[in-house]
C-alpha cells in the first residue's frame, strides 16, 4: 500500500464521518417554519436561514469529496491487481465441462465385446426398474412406534 493510497483512505474515512455528522445536524423540512418565526435562530451565528445554507453546502462539498475519494480508492485497487489473466471470481475458477469427444465410450457400445472379437453390434441392456412409490411397510423407530404416531 503506497503512502498516497494510505492518505486517501484516511481522508475517505474522515470525510465519511463528517458527512454523517453534518447530515445529523441538519433540520428536517418541517423545522424550518418554526425557526422562521424567531425561535431563537435569529441570535445564532448564521441567522435564521444562514445555518441551513451553511450545513447543506458543507454536506454537498463533503459528499463530492467522498465520491472522488471513492473513485480514487477504486483506481488504486484496480491498478494494483494488474492484467486480468488470473481468475478474479469464484465462477472463473471452476473447471469447464468435458467435451463429448473427451468422454470415453462404454465397453461394447461400438461393436462386440473385446474378448469375442466379433463385429456383431452390442445389445443394449435395460436399466433396472426403481420403485417410485412409498415403501410398503411404514418405518418403525427403535421404540416400536410407527412414523407419524403421537407418543403417549
Amino acid at each position: 500500500m503506497s503512502m498516497l493510497e494510505t492518505l486517501l483512505l484516511v481522508v475517505h474515512l474522515l470525510v465519511a464521518i463528517a458527512v454523517c455528522g453534518f447530515v445529523l445536524l441538519q433540520h428536517g423540512k418541517g423545522a424550518d417554519m418554526g425557526a422562521a418565526f424567531g425561535s431563537g435562530a435569529s441570535g445564532s451565528l448564521f441567522g435564521a436561514v444562514g445555518s441551513a445554507n451553511f450545513l447543506s453546502r458543507t454536506t454537498a462539498v463533503l459528499a463530492t469529496v467522498f465520491f472522488l475519494s471513492s473513485l480514487g480508492l477504486t483506481w488504486f485497487a484496480t491498478a494494483r491487481t494488474g492484467p486480468r489473466s488470473t481468475p478474479q471470481g469464484v465462477m472463473e475458477t471452476l473447471p469447464s465441462a468435458p467435451k463429448p469427444s473427451d468422454v470415453p465410450a462404454a465397453p461394447g457400445a461400438a461393436g462386440g465385446s473385446p474378448a469375442s472379437g466379433s463385429a456383431e453390434p452390442a445389445k443394449s441392456v435395460p436399466a433396472p426398474a426403481v420403485p417410485s412409490g412409498p415403501a410398503s411397510a411404514p418405518a418403525v423407530n427403535p421404540a416400536g412406534t410407527k412414523a407419524g404416531d403421537v407418543p403417549k
